[in-house]
This record gives C-alpha cells, sequence and structure tokens, in this order.
C-alpha cells in the first residue's frame, strides 16, 4: 500500500508562539509517527487514562480539531498530520482552551494505521477536508482511495463510524463511490438525498469552508458505520 501523498510539502518556518509551544509541549503531547515503537500505540499510557479514541486525519492548523476535542473531553482524541508548523498552531490551541485529551503524531496516517492502530479499536476516524488534487491527472493522489478505506475500516470497531467532508463535488463522489464499495462499512445516511450525511451542527465552519462557499461550492458530508 502507497504511503500518504495526499498534502503538499511546504515549508516549516515557525512563528515564536509556534516554537515556544512545540519545545514546551510536543514532548508530551507529541510523537513521530517514523519513531513510534513497534505495535499497537499505548493510548492508555500516553493520556494516563482508558477512553475511547478518536483518530482525525489532516488536522491541518487545528481549528476544527481543537474545537472538538474541547467539545468531547471523554474521548482520548488523535490529530494525526504532515505540517509542522500546523501541529505547533494546534498545541497554542490546546494550551489555550487547556486541553487534556488531545495528543498530535507527525506523519504518514497509512503507515499509523497500519502499524500501530489495532484492528477493531478505533470509536471514530474523522477526514474534514483532505487535499482535493482537482486536476484529473492528480486524482491517483487523493487520500480517499480504495485501499486506504479497506485499512481504515478495519481498524474501526463495530458500530464505530468514518466521517468525511468534502467542499469538491467530484471528490464528494469519489468517496461515496470509495466507501459504499467497502464490505465493513455502511453508509449510516442511505436514505437522505443524494445518500449525503446532513451537515452537523457539532462540525465547526472553518475560513476554508467559508471561502469555498463563497465560490459557490458545496460541502457535503458522509459518514459509514463499522458492520
Amino acid at each position: 500500500m502507497r504511503t500518504v501523498v495526499s498534502y503538499v510539502q511546504r515549508g516549516e518556518r515557525m512563528t515564536t508562539g509556534q516554537q515556544r509551544a512545540w519545545d514546551q509541549y510536543w514532548p508530551t503531547l507529541g510523537q513521530e509517527v517514523a519513531s513510534l515503537p513497534d505495535g499497537p500505540l499505548d493510548t492508555d499510557a500516553w493520556f494516563g487514562r482508558s477512553a475511547p479514541v478518536l483518530l482525525e486525519i489532516g488536522s491541518g492548523m487545528g481549528e476544527t480539531t481543537s474545537r472538538l476535542a474541547a467539545a468531547a473531553p471523554e474521548v482520548n482524541y488523535l490529530a494525526v498530520e504532515v505540517y509542522k508548523p500546523g501541529l505547533a498552531q494546534l498545541l497554542l490551541r490546546a494550551e489555550k482552551l487547556g486541553l487534556t485529551n488531545l495528543r498530535l503524531l507527525r506523519g504518514d496516517a497509512v503507515e499509523l494505521m497500519r502499524s500501530h492502530v489495532a484492528p477493531d479499536s478505533l470509536a471514530g476516524i474523522r477526514i474534514f477536508f483532505p487535499d482535493p488534487w482537482p486536476k484529473k491527472r492528480h486524482h491517483k493522489r487523493r487520500l480517499v482511495q480504495p485501499d486506504f478505506v479497506a485499512l481504515a475500516a478495519s481498524r474501526l470497531a463495530p458500530g464505530a463510524t468514518l466521517h468525511l467532508a468534502t467542499d469538491w463535488e467530484h471528490y464528494a463522489g469519489q468517496m461515496l463511490a470509495v466507501c459504499d464499495a467497502e464490505p465493513l462499512l455502511r453508509n449510516r445516511h442511505a436514505d437522505e438525498p443524494g445518500r449525503w450525511a446532513p451537515r452537523p451542527e457539532w462540525r465547526p465552519v472553518t475560513k476554508f469552508e467559508n471561502r469555498a462557499e463563497e465560490e459557490g461550492r458545496v460541502s457535503h458530508d458522509l459518514v459509514f458505520e463499522r458492520v
């Protein structure tokens, strides 16, 4: 299985505040995927408690992630991202909100799930607005492909959900088709118009989603349940 390539490598220059947050909090709240010991990640030890584990793939600058973690203190919230300044900004947001239920991982989400997440273990996976790679010749770089969805589904506990969102119509259609074809998943909202999930009130509206709306793009949510 290929590694995650659904992101653009960017520079890693950080602001003074981001660097301070990184230096202060990363040693306890963050880990590099490539440096994890063999076997499943010991989330109970890392969080200091046993609780349902929710994985968010692609936390960006942490605007949504921090608010969702704050809204669900009963969940052990894992965020995996490749962009170091984005993780540092998320650490700043976590500091401001006083979050204790958030941990960060830097690196390849595929490698994380394949090597460090036990099958049937996650309470949920969220992938909000992944890079759409809008040019047709780049569609093969999109994250939501059959092999990836099969892996993600296998890591969900029965009844847990894979929640996707995108503001690119073609990518939304691809996500729907790929998830429909995965035998471990069923669409919780198959009876809704277009088979899309209603937009949940709890998912924050980001500046990128506002920009998409201004540009005439409609956001779609998909929620599939592990059977």
